[in-house]
């Protein structure tokens, strides 16, 4: 620090909006997650079902959270196995994009659920599909994609021609032969027991 203090002269205007040009830029840069709300019913037709789980999907690969809710009425109230298999079928369909951050619960006629995006189980979805597009895409050129064996198949034809049928069945004969040999041992060693015990 300077002897005697050294103080600037400055326009409090010019501060004051500088600082709030920074706290704008600031909130840009912040993302702003939304929690959107998707209602089912128990007895949703399975059309209805597909429909709003796809958006739910689409929600979370926006980044957003997604409350999920089933609404009960009247004696749907005592069964409420059915809403919770339902968010169970849900968090299963967007596995590879969102992840169950608040378990399902009962909150009077409604049951939640909170489902929020997860980073790590998109980028591994986006891997699957591209490793699996760059298979077919393989397969569609003819050859095989790197680090995949080629499937190997006999055609029987060949192997008459080449005489590798008759070599196999003479391994063949080779093994019966051998289990003939173990099996008739076995069976001299019953006789001779079964005549030590009449005797």
């Amino acid at each position: 620090m300077a002897n005697p203090p050294v103080c600037k002269v400055m326009d409090y205007g010019k501060y004051k909006f500088e600082a709030q040009q920074r706290a704008k830029e600031s909130r840009k840069k912040a993302t702003n997650i939304v929690v959107k709300e998707m209602k089912y019913r128990p007895k949703i037709g399975g059309g209805d079902f597909d429909t709003k789980t796809r958006k739910v999907e689409q929600f979370l690969g926006e980044g957003h959270k997604v409350k999920i809710t089933i609404m009960f009425r009247g004696r749907e109230m005592q069964h409420p196995e059915l809403g919770r298999k339902i968010l169970d079928r849900v968090a299963e369909m967007v596995a590879d994009v969102g992840r169950v951050e608040i378990f399902p619960k009962q909150d009077g006629r409604n049951m939640t659920m909170v489902l929020g995006p997860d980073k790590k189980a998109q980028a591994a979805a986006i891997k699957k599909a591209q490793t699996a597009a760059a298979e077919a895409e393989a397969e569609a050129a003819g050859g095989t994609p790197e680090g995949v064996e080629p499937e190997v198949t006999l055609n029987s034809d060949l192997l008459i021609e080449s005489g590798i049928e008759a070599e196999i069945d003479n391994e063949i004969e080779i093994d019966n032969e051998i289990d003939a040999d173990t099996v008739q041992p076995e069976a001299a060693e019953a006789s001779t027991l079964e005549e030590a015990t009449k005797e």
